[in-house]
Order: structure tokens, then sequence, then C-alpha cells
């Protein structure tokens, strides 16, 4: 009897001391795990923090851009400027011939937003251009005429009636190449009392009473508001202009210069721009 009881105490002791070793060896790897778990949540928040913060854009970003989009652009310019703070956007608008002739020149910038893929093609095929261009909206032309339309102006034909004083773009800018395009889809021929260099000084004309009417693009004549009166025409379906935008190559704060063009083709870009008018590319 006695021996069987002492025969279960070593026992009992054997169990106990092999039941406070897997103790001992659950709480070592517990610590273990909780650390090895611990470091290696903390490696992948740091690695997710790394990952996904994008770098902090700052400086200007230099956009040459067709003044027909001087509205619009100025309004992204701004949403940008509060998107990333401690960026400047600085815009140059202007005919597109001569924004390129500036680049392919040049002229620092950083982007450039054309309103022709013909002079887009002056930057591109200097090998100015980093990347290929992507349209981001079209435009369509309209005529800009006097507040009430005093002439009675309803077509593109009527342009062409004696006395009236119309103003073109030149045909070397996009809206003047443009509004020959919808001339001879008309089969209609039209001598202006001026050729201007960019489709805001065409506008101008109209809203300083120093021309009867102008064939600007409809974001312009939107933009005016009541200082003109617009005027529909078919011909215009047929010189509908493309807009491309690019990264230049020497893109002085190319980084910048990108995130502002993804705001230009995000969806928030397009609703800016579709309320100024434009088409949807």
């Amino acid at each position: 009897m006695t021996r069987s009881v002492r025969r279960t105490r070593r026992m009992l002791k054997v169990a106990g001391a092999g039941a406070a070793a897997l103790l001992a060896l659950s709480a070592c790897s517990s610590s273990s795990d909780s650390s090895g778990s611990s470091g290696s949540s903390g490696s992948a928040k740091s690695t997710g923090t790394g990952s996904s913060a994008s770098p902090k854009l700052s400086g200007d970003v230099t956009v040459f851009a067709a003044a027909s989009l001087k509205e619009s652009f100025t309004a992204l310019g701004k949403e940008f400027e509060q998107q990333h703070p401690g960026t400047k956007v600085t815009f140059n608008f202007g005919g597109s011939d001569t924004l390129a002739a500036s680049i392919t020149g040049g002229a620092p910038a950083d982007v450039f937003a054309a309103a022709s893929p013909k002079t887009m093609k002056i930057v591109t095929d200097k090998q100015d251009a980093a990347g290929t261009p992507a349209t981001f909206v079209r435009n369509q032309l309209e005529i800009a005429t006097l507040p009430g339309n005093p002439h009675k102006v309803t077509s593109l034909k009527d342009l062409t009636q004696s006395g009236l004083k119309v103003v073109l773009c030149d045909k070397t800018v996009p809206c003047g190449a443009a509004a020959q395009k919808a001339l001879d889809a008309g089969h209609l021929k039209l001598t202006p009392v001026s050729y201007e260099q960019d489709v805001k000084s065409a506008l101008n004309k109209v809203e300083l009473k120093e021309a009867d009417a102008a064939v600007v693009y409809k974001t312009d004549v939107h933009a005016a508001g009541d200082k003109v009166q617009g005027v529909e025409f078919p011909e215009a379906a047929k010189a509908i202009n493309d807009y491309p935008i690019v990264l230049l190559k020497n893109a002085p704060n190319a980084e910048a210069a990108k995130a502002f063009i993804a705001l230009v083709q995000s969806a928030e870009g397009q609703k800016v721009l579709s309320g100024a008018g434009f088409l949807q590319p």
C-alpha cells in the first residue's frame, strides 16, 4: 500500500513538472508569437503607410493652355492648390500655335493643353512631350453676336451678308481652322474685318462692340454670359476640335504636373469642364 502511494506521488510530481514545463513553453511561445506578431504588425503598418502615402507635392506647376480653357482651368488650378498645399499653378493662356512655338523654343513649362491635335503635333514632332498626348475634352463652334442679336443672325450663311462686321480667329489657330472647316462644309466664303490670334481676342471684339459677330467656341459664349448672344449652326458639327493634354519632357515639376493632369482627367475635372460647355472626349 505504501509503495502504491509513493508511486502515485512520484507520478504526480512528474506530471506536475511536465505541466509546468508545458506552461513555461507555452508562455515563451506566446510571448514570442506576440512580439513576432507585434513586429510583423508594425512592419506591415509601416509598409502600408509607406506604400499608400504619395510623395508630398510642392512648388510651381506651369501650364500652357489654349485660351478657351481659361475659366475652367483657372477653377481647376485653385482646386489643385487646395488639394495640395504648398503648390501653385501658373497658367499661360493663348493661341495653341503660339504656345506650341514657345515650348519648342525652350520656354519652361510642365503641361501643355492644346485646342487641336495639329497644334499638339508641333510639340510632339520636336520630341518635347513626355508620353502620348491624351484627348480630355472636345469643343464645338458657335456664333457670338451682340446682345439681343440686332442683325438677326440665325445661320453661318448670314455672316456673309454685306455690311456685317465679322471677326474670325486666324487660320493657324485651332478655332480659326475649325471655322474655315465649317465654312467649307457649308460651301461659304467669308471675309472678316480681322483675324485674331486667339479665341478670347475674337470674342472680345464683339463684347466691345467693335464687331457684330464672331465665330468662337460654345465654351467662350458660355463664359461671356450676357455680354454676347450665342447662335448655333449645323456646320459646327463638321468641325469639332479634340483637346489633347500632355506632360512636357523637360517639366521642372514633373510629379506635380502629372497630378494636375490627373485632376483634369478625373470625374471632378470633367464635371468642371462639362459645366463650362465642353464636350466629353
